[in-house]
């Protein structure tokens, strides 16, 4: 049962370009270390067009979610207060963020898990057809909750994420999902780290960053490269602005421009958008609750 759950898994991070081919076997060792297992049977069946996966942490050793890291979301103010019927005691408020957050903070942890309760139940069950936010459809629920907690001093903190996975014909894999236009970079789905603002990249980019740098500095076309070639339009996009490009800024600007395909990939997976229109629907389901 074991060998076939880390069969899956390996084949969904090959599938998602997580990892590359040549690490399969690399990344199975890995998780039979983590399992502390010595024995693995390959399965019969090999498996294909994995299903996405919901992953997990264990949060008691050190490292991001376990607190030892202040991420960028965690610094990002409240834009708007807000009051919540029956928890007039709790402050509230919609954060200043590219995806759609609402942050309950309250010296009394229980009063953050009743609210946090009330607002996953009510966005369980919440439709705005206005705002293309539907709680099911076909029977197929939609709407969920990506809940981040902190402590800030003595003052217990909840961000509330609101998510939503419908798919369309435009965008099968997702309307709140990275877009087309930036699969080149990031096509799998936002995890919690994404969602604090930290992004997390597909392995094969060291390579093709690496490529690029050298066509930019070179002037070859990046078209002409197989491995390359889903980059040409971006890099024909942003090298308009920089006046001079050398071997020793090419990998800073690369980075810069990788970090703003990031934002509007946060930008995609915000259910309401920071427009006056997406603060006002976000504002009706607010007032909703």
């Amino acid at each position: 049962m074991l060998s076939e759950s880390i069969a899956k898994l390996v084949q969904y991070g090959v599938e998602t370009e997580l990892i590359p081919e040549c690490e399969r076997n690399y990344t199975t060792n890995l998780l039979l270390d983590v399992f502390y297992e010595d024995d693995y049977t390959a399965p019969e069946q090999e498996f294909q067009n994995i299903e996405q996966l919901v992953g997990g942490s264990i949060l008691s050793h050190d490292h991001f979610q376990g607190g030892h890291y202040t991420f960028a979301m965690a610094k990002a103010p409240i834009e708007k207060h807000v009051t919540i019927p029956g928890f007039e005691d709790v402050e509230a408020g919609i954060v200043k963020w590219p995806l759609s957050v609402l942050r309950i903070r309250h010296k009394n942890p229980e009063r953050l898990i009743d609210l946090a309760t009330h607002v996953l139940q009510a966005w369980r069950g919440y439709t705005d057809e206005a705002a293309f936010v539907f709680a099911n459809t076909d029977g197929e629920p939609h709407n969920t909750i990506t809940p981040i907690a902190r402590k800030v001093e003595d003052v217990y903190e909840l961000d509330l994420t609101l998510r939503n996975n419908i798919t369309t014909k435009e965008h099968p894999l997702g309307v709140y999902h990275p877009h087309a236009q930036y699969h080149h970079i990031k096509k799998e789905n936002i995890g919690l780290i994404e969602v604090m603002g930290l992004a997390v990249l597909p392995a094969r980019l060291k390579e093709e960053l690496e490529l690029l740098e050298e066509y930019i500095l070179d002037g070859k076309d990046v078209a002409s490269n197989e491995k390359i070639e889903k980059h040409a339009q971006w890099v024909k996009e942003f090298l308009p602005k920089y006046d001079h490009l050398d071997k020793d800024n090419i990998e800073e600007v690369l980075h810069k421009e990788v970090g703003n395909v990031f934002v509007h990939v946060l930008e995609d997976a915000g259910v309401y958008k920071c427009t006056g229109e997406g603060r006002a629907a976000f504002m009706r389901f607010i007032e909703n609750l």
